[in-house]
């Protein structure tokens, strides 16, 4: 899923001129990195909003436009306000699409329902993470990362090298040899 976001360069800076381009339904950003100066910028509020709340977005590759240029960016950070439902500031960071990333995409367990464990031993898969540090190719982010659980019993320990890892994705973890538990399955064993 692609996305497009419209920025304007902010001049003003510091906690009246963030107040003040909230009051007018605008998020102050930052966009950083690429071998680039950090620029502030303001991005429509309700739009940021919005696509902060589906999984897909904070993995995306987005265009930026920015003064009618466009930029390749991600979403590293961003802040929500303590009790409203308002995006008080956001960190993109601008990409180079030859150039590997890295970043951290979250793990979606499948098939858990045809397991023996779950079907047979009243067993539940507990995520230990929610997601993998990866190395991937910006071309070809996945927005999610799939452990398939279908042949699990009761018992068991899955580790990162029993995710499902698309063609140019591949987990740093595991470049350092460190095959971390990413689920357990619980359950009676018979």
């Amino acid at each position: 899923m692609s996305f497009e976001l419209q920025a304007t360069v902010r001049e003003a800076q510091g906690t009246g001129a963030s107040r003040r381009l909230r009051r007018e339904g605008k998020t102050p950003a930052v966009v950083y990195g690429d071998n680039q100066e950090a620029v502030a910028v303001a991005v429509d509020h309700k739009t940021v909003y919005y696509a902060l709340e589906k999984e897909s977005f904070h993995t995306a590759l987005i265009k930026l436009n920015l003064n009618g240029k466009t930029q390749d960016v991600i979403v590293r950070d961003f802040q929500m306000h303590p009790f409203r439902q308002e995006v008080t500031h956001i960190d993109f960071q601008a990409v180079d699409v030859n150039k590997p990333l890295k970043m951290r995409i979250p793990v979606h367990v499948v098939n858990a329902e045809k397991s023996q464990a779950v079907k047979l031993q009243s067993g539940r898969v507990s995520l230990l993470a929610s997601g993998v540090e990866v190395i991937v190719d910006p071309k070809n982010i996945p927005a999610a990362l799939e452990l398939d659980c279908a042949e699990v019993v009761a018992g068991d320990i899955l580790h990162l090298s029993d995710i499902t890892y698309p063609e140019g994705v591949s987990s740093v973890a595991l470049k350092r040899n460190s095959n971390l538990a990413i689920a357990t399955v619980t359950g009676k064993k018979r």
